[in-house]
């Protein structure tokens, strides 16, 4: 199965050019799977320390327009969207497939930081980290930050997993994200794809890093988009993932001690 990464710019619309570019790709690449960024159209709201209604409103009016123009591409689609919840937004990871659309999992690590208070706008409504299948390709999702905590992409593997997804609006600083990705995907034995937002530094000095990626089931970098190729396409291969996760560290077993087992009951 080919599967693409991209990076896409920030404040992005279906008619910005490269909205039009991307859609371009994915006509001539024709992947199974395109995966998007973390919430992709129009501007990170998250850089705002404050929660507002308009802002809100504005990012999920943005969003479910562009599903519209997702449901006519020759492929089916990954990203998130900010949909509402009781008392914030939650960040929503979907499957778009056929017409099709499919939640799949709520973002529920959240930093709160300059350029980047999301636990200020997000919460989740949807609990889980559970697998979707398409095709019989079956993927976990861990939203940005979440691909930081390892032990998600071990309980992906759990569950028979075979590409792990990240969807990114994240900084230029990679060196924790490829740590991160190398790592999911060596003790999970999947895939790992990242596609990321890409920005210059603005007036508050937040600027998104670009960089989508892909690392094969035994940790190699496979590739890694630029500003020269801002769409990358990969074959997923079942058999490396078979491979990977009958091998070490993935066939390691879990031994739960009695003592443990004592304080758990």
């Amino acid at each position: 199965m080919k599967v693409s990464v991209c990076q896409l710019p920030n404040d992005l619309s279906p008619e910005h050019p490269a909205w039009r570019d991307l859609v371009r790709r994915i006509e001539l690449a024709r992947p199974a799977i395109a995966l998007l960024n973390e919430m992709p159209l129009g501007p990170w709201i998250a850089s705002e320390a404050t929660f507002t209604d308009e802002s809100a409103a504005a990012s999920i009016a943005a969003h479910e327009s562009a599903l519209q123009v997702l449901c006519k591409l020759p492929t089916a689609v990954i990203g998130s969207r900010p949909i509402r919840g009781k008392h914030k937004l939650a960040n929503e990871a979907f499957l778009l497939a056929g017409g099709v659309y499919q939640p799949i999992h709520h973002k529920h690590y959240f930093p709160q930081e300059a350029g980047f208070f999301e636990e200020t706008w997000f919460a989740p409504e949807r609990p889980g980290f559970d697998v979707v299948e398409f095709c019989g390709i079956r993927i976990g999702v861990l939203l940005c930050t979440e691909l930081m905590f390892t032990e998600w992409a071990r309980h992906y593997r759990r569950q028979g997993a075979h590409i792990i997804v990240s969807p990114r609006a994240s900084g230029t600083t990679m060196h924790y994200w490829h740590a991160a990705a190398r790592m999911a995907a060596i003790v999970s034995g999947c895939y790992v794809l990242s596609s990321n937002r890409v920005s210059y530094r603005d007036d508050s000095g937040q600027q998104f890093g670009g960089r989508g990626f892909v690392y094969s089931p035994t940790g190699e970098l496979l590739g890694e988009t630029s500003a020269a190729k801002p769409f990358l396409c990969t074959n997923i291969e079942l058999a490396l993932v078979a491979d990977a996760q009958s091998s070490y560290p993935c066939c390691v077993r879990e031994m739960v001690s009695s003592a443990a087992t004592t304080r758990a009951s």
